[in-house]
């Protein structure tokens, strides 16, 4: 299929909805790429031809912003050993430090005066710890979603303890009544409620407020896992002990525009306190002699090693970049308006369908994650060709959330068991999943209609390449390519 080559540079694509206001010293940028890292590479097409990269797997990681990477850039000057070094350079980057810990916790609505936010690697070390922390005796119940990651579903099965998930409606929506049940029928056994601020694969967005009044009037806590939700909607986690507060909160990094390595727990102080920390070593202890330990106090006791620093810079920053220059009322708005575009232009395409919410008014929210299958072209074979032909990249599969998707979908218990045959026998051939497309807040509309446009070749089977499928690992790659990834970075 010929296709006809759109010049998309930065130069010359307008963006309309860019936010004005307060920015960084820098000049006005013509479109919104211009704010992150690697906004205006170009990459290989099958036939060789360089094209714009038009990136819409913003829920998987996303790019770094500019305004972050030139404030690790200037603390770089800065960066030693933080915590006990007596050099000046030390001291600069451990007040640093520090400070980013204040600042993430601001941006969620965290008082350190009665909580603790410990850095780690990512949302999924979070919720690990987090659970490792949280003493679950037997006979405690721990509630989570059907909508989950697998972060937070797996790390609860992994303490052993009797885990329960609550069922969702056709959208993917948690179903509360069918919380209260549970709820009701483990009255007083109900140790902690875990549930994601908002869906990976679907863009829901629960009612954490009514959600943890539930909770907190079962006697119970609350988590929520905010990877997806903290860098697209504000968070509060409110004072501890009102019936609207979240206990615990972790989150990512990399999914909020700075991807070098960090995620948060916030919880309690006094969750923090006693006990041996899952992680013993440096930076853990006040003193230890050739008989005992005595371990230091939260944060420091849950951080063992050397931190990473310049993560927690760039987190810090971040969180800035979003509250400060793009601001939560744009942020909103530009993704709502975008994902209520995508989605009226995907409803016409025939043979789509949208799993999850699909109804371009938006009656509830929704955050700008859309996962989608193209009727009678599989899932693998069409972001193959998307990111072959067209230079986009997408996502595909079950997002870490196999039960989840597998119901949306409508595969039958026989079939999931038959699934599981199959790939024990090391074949992924007929592993079901949808294309996820998402939007960071530097995508626009001629990103939607990029893919759209695609997405109606594909409909219309004028795809260019020959594909085929690799059994072992389920993903198409086409017979001829001159797009070898191979050697475009080199270390």
């Amino acid at each position: 299929m010929k296709t006809e080559e759109i010049d998309c540079t930065p130069e010359t694509v307008q963006d309309e909805t860019a936010p004005t206001g307060a920015r960084l010293n820098w000049a006005e940028p013509k479109n919104l790429r211009e704010l992150i890292v690697g906004g205006s590479t170009l990459v290989p097409t099958l036939d060789g031809t360089l094209r714009p990269y038009v990136n819409l797997d913003n829920a998987a990681s996303t790019p770094i912003a500019r305004p972050v990477k030139e404030k690790v850039d200037e603390f770089m000057e800065w960066y030693a050993a933080v915590h006990r070094g007596s050099g000046f350079k030390s001291q600069v980057a451990t007040e640093a430090y520090e400070k980013a810990r204040e600042i993430v916790a601001e941006f969620v609505g965290a008082d350190l005066s009665e909580r603790t936010l410990i850095f780690v690697r990512n949302a999924t070390e979070a919720l690990n710890r987090c659970a490792a922390r949280i003493p679950l005796d037997e006979g405690d119940v721990v509630l989570t979603t059907l909508m989950e990651h697998h972060s937070n579903l797996l790390t609860w099965r992994k303490r052993c303890v009797h885990v329960e998930t609550i069922s969702v409606d056709e959208f993917g929506a948690p179903l509360l009544d069918d919380l209260q049940a549970h709820l009701d029928a483990h009255k007083g056994h109900v140790k902690l409620v875990a549930v994601s601020g908002g869906s990976n694969v679907t863009g829901v967005v629960p009612d954490i407020r009514r959600i943890a009044r539930m909770v907190h009037e079962a006697g119970a806590m609350f988590l929520v896992d905010a990877a997806q939700l903290a860098p697209h909607r504000p968070i509060n986690m409110g004072k501890l002990g009102d019936p609207e507060c979240i206990d615990f909160l972790a989150m990512s990094a990399h999914k909020m525009y700075a991807p070098l390595g960090t995620g948060v727990l916030i919880g309690p102080y006094s969750a923090f306190t006693g006990g041996v920390p899952e992680l013993v070593g440096g930076g853990t202890v006040l003193f230890v002699s050739e008989e005992a330990e005595i371990f230091n106090e939260p944060p420091d006791r849950e951080e063992a090693g050397s931190p990473n620093v310049v993560g927690a810079i760039a987190m810090a920053a971040a969180a800035r970049f979003i509250t400060e220059q793009l601001g939560w009322e744009w942020v909103v708005r530009h993704e709502r308006e975008l994902t209520s575009y995508a989605i009226e232009r995907l409803n016409a395409i025939p043979g789509v369908t949208i799993y999850g919410p699909h109804d371009p008014s938006l009656p509830d929210d929704r955050l700008g994650v859309i996962c989608f299958n193209l009727e009678g072209v599989d899932h693998r074979l069409v972001s193959a060709i998307l990111s072959h032909e067209y230079a986009i990249g997408t996502r595909t599969g079950c997002f870490c959330a196999h039960p989840y998707l597998l119901r949306l979908i409508g595969v039958s218990a026989n079939r999931v068991h038959e699934i599981e045959e199959e790939l024990s026998c090391g074949n992924r051939r007929a592993m079901p999943g949808a294309v996820r497309m998402s939007f960071g807040f530097y995508n626009s509309r001629e990103d939607v209609d990029a893919i759209v446009s695609a997405l109606w070749d594909i409909h219309n089977r004028k795809w260019r390449g020959e594909y085929r499928q690799n059994p072992k690992v389920g993903e198409y790659a086409p017979v001829e390519s001159k797009a070898d990834p191979a050697g475009w970075f080199n270390l």
